[in-house]
């Protein structure tokens, strides 16, 4: 494994990568040193790659990622995490909708507990994703850091927190 600790505005961000792309992305204070494999080695290409993109991000420059991913997850939870990539940069949707969009409009829970897993924040952007009501819902890295983001992207977070009117059909 390949790895870096990429300071953010938002804090440190651990980026793990393996010989396929990403695997992980791990928000200051939900990851240890301790957790680092003895074989694994600082820097390689996909993860300066990584870096750079996520600068790009955070100075408001990028909207879009073209990395390598290989986060590990079952068939549904790639559905679900290849549905959040298609939720446009300042944009939102509901877990109602990502549920329909991969054909299964019933399984609204197991979309939120694919999102919840999701390895790849930010990069794989599950902070686009909200209540049906047009709530902001959990986030591994806390409300306030999804609200955050949602604004860096220029999203109406006020309107998002208010009505469910905020929910954005997405392509």
């Amino acid at each position: 494994m390949d790895y870096a600790i990429v300071p953010t505005p938002i804090g440190r961000l651990l980026v793990v990568a393996n010989a396929r792309g990403l695997v992980r992305i791990a928000f200051d204070g939900t990851w240890s040193y301790a957790e680092l494999g003895a074989d694994w080695r600082r820097g390689a290409a996909v993860i300066e790659e990584a870096q750079a993109q996520l600068d790009g991000y955070f100075a408001g420059k990028r909207r879009d990622f073209t990395l390598a991913l290989a986060p590990a997850g079952t068939p549904f939870q790639q559905r679900v995490w290849e549905a959040l990539t298609k939720i446009p940069y300042g944009s939102v949707a509901s877990y109602s909708e990502i549920a329909k969009r991969i054909g299964a409009p019933d399984a609204v829970r197991a979309v939120g507990a694919a999102n919840g897993r999701n390895p790849l924040p930010i990069v794989v952007p599950c902070h686009r994703v909200i209540g049906a009501d047009g709530s902001l819902t959990g986030f591994g890295g806390g409300l306030p850091l999804k609200r955050r983001l949602l604004a860096l992207e220029g999203a109406d977070v006020a309107a998002v927190r208010d009505t469910p009117q905020a929910v954005l059909p997405f392509a």
